[in-house]
């Protein structure tokens, strides 16, 4: 079930009335619903996956409270191992064991002999690479004596399946949404306008520019050969607008659902392309991916050596990065693009040649066009990584990038879809202190002048949706 359908519309309204119908001192029904309704939405996607949905959410629900009631080290190691190793070893079963066992085929494969080899077909789960997270950062968490483990299964089983963030994120820590399940959640009525503009704002993001800008820049990576240099290199520029806008329009929705029923969640984006680096940039995008991969692997990486040199810190950024790429999915485009924005990061962050100042100190007080210049180009050659089918599909687009050949004429490749996204960026860079650009709109404009906003919006959201386009970040 899509967030732009019909189908989650009228499966959000009746869930919406259900569960305030319950009213608020109704918490345990409450939790029940929304566990229902979770398993419902998940299920219509796919429904033989709920069992992997459950086993993961049970194994971790009872690894965190082996854990907790253990005082002994072994105990809690052992149950800690257990809980990680489970969510890997679901991750590569399902996501990445033809992608290992292709690779070492490879190696032992002379070149006149077929060079894909495969041992099993499976569908990846929904949301997959998100919920293990998720659960998995659970039982770290209480093994560290971060958080206490919960007593109470169905908190546990709702924290982990919240339809709202389940198949996409924000990849949220038990310590901030766990307990939103445990106190009483009052009907809020501001919150619920609050909410409402923001699915609002979030499906004009995802219908109205990432979904025409998708049609554009597939015809460019789809066709590089009939289009000239320039108009690829804008081309990749716009599919770094159109998967900003996929992601962070899923999120604006997500977050606004959660509104609807009481809840908070963590914003995923912060205006990410106004950033002078790509350091500043990955503080900016998937937030919440950053920050799990900081504090899971990179920290405790960097904390397992006695002295913390520039090497160990290099070191870390690159696989950390690395993890990053292939976190995204199995396939050596993501693997090069996780080390490619890796080495960025090292030449920003690290001294070389004894200079004191790094590149993360220098960049901010150069001009904003050079920043725009710097970012946008590191972040184009990027995007054609992620966004290409295949290594050799990648050089082949750059080659072209670089050959200076001559452009076709931009404007039949991209039209007015840009309007939509000059739309988009002007309300993005005047709000930028908000948290999205219809937020708060009483204080702002009068009651005739807010409708009309939603109407339009609306209007054209409708008109001009694309049938069943999924979010890009479904496929992680």
């Amino acid at each position: 079930m899509l967030f732009n359908s019909f189908d989650f519309g009228f499966f959000l309204v009746i869930a919406y009335s259900l569960y305030w119908l319950l009213g608020s001192r109704q918490r345990i029904a409450q939790n029940v619903l929304l566990l229902l309704a979770s398993y419902l939405f998940y299920g219509l996607w796919d429904w033989r996956f709920l069992g992997l949905l459950f086993a993961s959410s049970c194994i971790d629900y009872f690894a965190g409270r082996a854990i907790g009631n253990s005082s002994k080290k072994s105990h809690r190691k052992f149950w800690l191992y257990t809980s990680v190793l489970w969510n890997l070893g679901v991750l590569v079963t399902f996501k990445y064991f033809n992608f290992f066992i292709d690779g070492f085929h490879a190696l032992f494969t002379s070149e006149s002999v077929a060079t894909s080899y495969s041992i099993w077909n499976v569908v990846i789960p929904l949301g997959l690479s998100f919920y293990t997270f998720q659960t998995m950062s659970y039982t770290i968490d209480v093994y560290r004596n971060r958080i206490k483990p919960t007593k109470n299964i169905l908190e546990f089983l709702c924290f982990v399946s919240f339809f709202p963030q389940l198949v996409a994120g924000p990849i949220e820590r038990a310590k901030f949404l766990l307990p939103q399940f445990q106190i009483e959640r009052k009907f809020n009525l501001q919150q619920s306008k609050e909410g409402l503009r923001q699915i609002l704002w979030g499906l004009f993001k995802k219908v109205l520019v990432a979904d025409k800008l998708g049609i554009a820049v597939t015809m460019a990576f789809n066709n590089p050969e009939q289009y000239g240099s320039l108009t690829l290199a804008f081309a990749a520029a716009l599919f770094s607008f159109q998967v900003y806008c996929d992601f962070s329009g899923y999120t604006d929705i997500a977050v606004g659902t959660a509104k609807l029923f009481g809840f908070k969640l963590h914003n995923n984006f912060n205006i990410p392309y106004l950033a002078k680096s790509i350091t500043e940039f990955w503080q900016r995008w998937h937030i919440t991916l950053t920050k799990w991969f900081t504090d899971y692997v990179y920290i405790p990486f960097v904390k397992s050596f006695k002295r913390i040199t520039v090497r160990v810190r290099v070191i870390g950024l690159l696989l950390t990065m690395f993890l990053v790429g292939l976190w995204h999915g199995a396939n050596w485009t993501f693997t090069v693009f996780g080390l490619y924005n890796g080495v960025i990061l090292v030449v920003e962050r690290i001294p070389f040649f004894g200079r004191k100042n790094t590149l993360v100190k220098w960049l901010p007080n150069r001009t904003r066009l050079f920043s725009l210049f710097y970012f946008f180009t590191l972040t184009s050659i990027s995007s054609v990584f992620f966004r290409a089918e295949s290594l050799d599909h990648a050089w082949y687009i750059l080659k072209r990038i670089l050959s200076f050949t001559d452009a076709t004429t931009l404007s039949s490749l991209i039209g007015i879809k840009l309007g939509y996204l000059a739309i988009l960026i002007v309300a993005e860079v005047i709000t930028k202190t908000k948290a999205y650009p219809l937020a708060q709109l009483e204080a702002y404009l009068p009651r005739a002048a807010r409708w009309t906003i939603y109407y339009i919006l609306i209007i054209l959201i409708v008109r001009y949706a694309e049938p069943k386009e999924a979010f890009i970040y479904f496929q992680f």
